[in-house]
């Protein structure tokens, strides 16, 4: 994008200028931008999309409320404990974080404006921007971030935790600096300043407060440009500008409300007419993306989901007497058709994986890991050889799956899989749940036995593929934070090594060797990785100038009549 066409928010004079050495930042700028998925999916991606305009400030209009599509419906907007898409999508509208990403991954200041680092990458200092508001008219200061780190960051957030468990100390020497002092260097931190991964909180309202029961959770007040109004559950949120917002002349938009619509065809039908302008992550089936590309009046893209490359992965409960054992794992990967499940059921916008971390982070991914190909008879001889024989009735075994219930898409990922392990004796129920009690079953009460969902990689695989693998990550109650059950002495070493290291060549070395014991492992059966895409009104300016819409905070986005 040329600097005539970025929105102004990348001025020079709203630069993060970063003291820090090039190798910390681990190439990451390409990284995800070439090769990989986006080079095998490109045929087939520019078939079904329409292009989105370009990206810029110019001719902005203001004005106009955004009306838009979420599903499922967000089971909570408390971010800081829980980071489902639905909620992160509502919430990164509300807050801002210290920093925001563009689609190139280098770093945009927001809460912060000047990020340096020690050269032992032991101590970070972050100056923060004057003249920020919280909703409610109080002044946003350090207090706020020293709050957040000390107690939120450090306790609840799921990223947080990790990303700040050698944080040692955090001060806050004047009403716009905030020092962080490190126990051990982490790297990643760089990455992982945005509004989910270190939320900052106000202060003042949940100081001394019982936090995972503040009523404010579900009825927020933060700093971005938008303000929470209502929540009518089964309906609808409605956020409306923040007329003091820290950015002038900003928010473009005089407000978002977020349609909740179940139905997937519902949703189509109300992008179609124009019901909704915007949709995202995958908001329609594959088949009606492709039919309303062809619309005058939509844009259907990948664009603006650099930073959340996915992949699907089913979840075995390793305390499970039969699912604990490898071979039955291995069995399982072995009776999947992956490349038949891509092609009919996620309409060629996936491939199948060959580990955790997908092929569009460049830097980091390889291919060289135990693979699994479609095999029934080795499916077969391998739960013969763990002890489970087909009985007189046909049947090995019974499981039951229960598939994250965020649409169509998965649901008949979970028939195939049904499908599949019923073709070598394992007799399947598939269970719908609703999402509340779906995240309680697995996560919270690891009541299951199989279940599928997806995560993303993020930027780099500390932030998305670790919480899955590292027996120090689980925590009974947080979704997507190791609930197999996995615990293993050497894939935590490599990890925590990972975790550590600022040479470039050997944290990229030591991930490849995660990959591949995750792979031998198999404590998630990873399936396949995909390509998210989104539908908005060919009118809506600038929803793909960030590394992932879904967190975008739209304060850049506006109406354009001449579109």
């Amino acid at each position: 994008m040329s600097d005539s066409h970025r929105p102004d928010h990348a001025c020079e004079d709203e630069r993060v200028f970063l003291d820090i050495q090039r190798r910390t930042l681990f190439g990451l700028t390409g990284a995800l931008l070439a090769g990989g998925l986006l080079a095998t999916l490109a045929g087939r991606a520019a078939h079904a999309q329409a292009l989105p305009q370009t990206s810029t400030a110019d001719g902005a209009r203001r004005g106009g409320t955004l009306d838009a599509v979420i599903h499922p419906e967000p089971p909570s907007l408390a971010f800081f404990i829980n980071t489902a898409s639905p909620t992160r999508a509502v919430v990164s509208k509300i807050f801002d974080g210290l920093l925001d990403y563009g689609p190139d991954f280098v770093p945009r200041p927001q809460l912060a404006e000047n990020v340096q680092v020690s050269a032992d990458g032991l101590s970070w200092t972050l100056q923060l921007r004057k003249g920020v508001f919280w909703h409610d008219g109080t002044p946003f200061t350090s207090a706020d971030v020293q709050f957040s780190a000390e107690e939120i960051w450090r306790q609840y957030a799921p990223t947080g935790r990790r990303v700040f468990r050698n944080l040692s100390r955090v001060e806050a020497p004047d009403a716009h600096t905030v020092i962080l002092t490190l126990s051990q260097p982490a790297p990643v931190i760089i990455n992982a300043l945005d509004v989910v991964a270190a939320p900052v909180l106000p202060k003042h309202i949940y100081e001394g407060t019982d936090i995972p029961n503040n009523p404010h959770n579900n009825h927020p007040v933060g700093t971005g440009p938008f303000v929470f109004k209502e929540w009518q559950r089964g309906s609808h949120i409605r956020l409306e500008k923040f007329d003091k917002y820290w950015q002038e002349g900003r928010p473009y938009l005089d407000g978002i409300t977020w349609k909740i619509i179940p139905d997937v065809s519902g949703r189509a039908n109300a992008l179609e007419t124009g019901v909704v302008q915007y949709g995202e992550r995958n908001p329609v089936t594959f088949a009606d993306a492709d039919r309303l590309a062809k619309s005058d009046k939509l844009v259907v893209s990948t664009d603006g989901y650099n930073g959340f490359s996915g992949w699907y992965w089913l979840l075995p409960n390793l305390r499970h007497p039969i699912l604990g054992k490898p071979q039955v794992r291995q069995a399982i990967l072995h009776a999947i058709n992956r490349d038949l499940l891509v092609k009919t059921v996620w309409g060629g916008y996936a491939v199948p994986a060959t580990g955790p971390i997908t092929s569009q982070l460049k830097t980091f991914y390889t291919p060289d890991t135990p693979q699994y190909p479609f095999d029934r008879k080795k499916a077969e001889a391998l739960l013969d050889e763990a002890g489970y024989p087909k009985q007189a009735d046909g049947w090995r075994f019974k499981l039951t799956h229960d598939f994250i219930p965020y649409g169509d898409d998965y649901r008949r990922t979970g028939e195939f899989v049904r499908q599949a392990l019923r073709a070598i004796g394992i007799d399947v129920t598939l269970r719908s749940l609703d999402l509340p009690t779906w995240l309680t079953n697995v996560f919270r009460d690891y009541d299951y036995e199989l279940a599928s969902s997806w995560s993303v990689n993020w930027q780099d695989p500390q932030l998305g593929v670790e919480q899955h693998y590292w027996s120090k990550a689980e925590s009974k109650g947080t979704p997507w934070q190791n609930a197999s059950g996995y615990a293993s002495a050497g894939f935590d070493q490599l990890v925590e090594a990972a975790q550590v290291e600022t040479d470039t060549a050997r944290r990229v070395q030591l991930w490849q060797q995660i990959q591949h014991l995750a792979q031998a492992d198999l404590p998630l059966i990873n399936l396949f990785e995909f390509r998210w895409f989104g539908v908005w009104d060919k009118r809506l300016r600038n929803v793909t100038d960030t590394y992932i819409h879904s967190q975008h905070n739209f304060a850049q986005v506006w109406f354009d009549p001449k579109a």
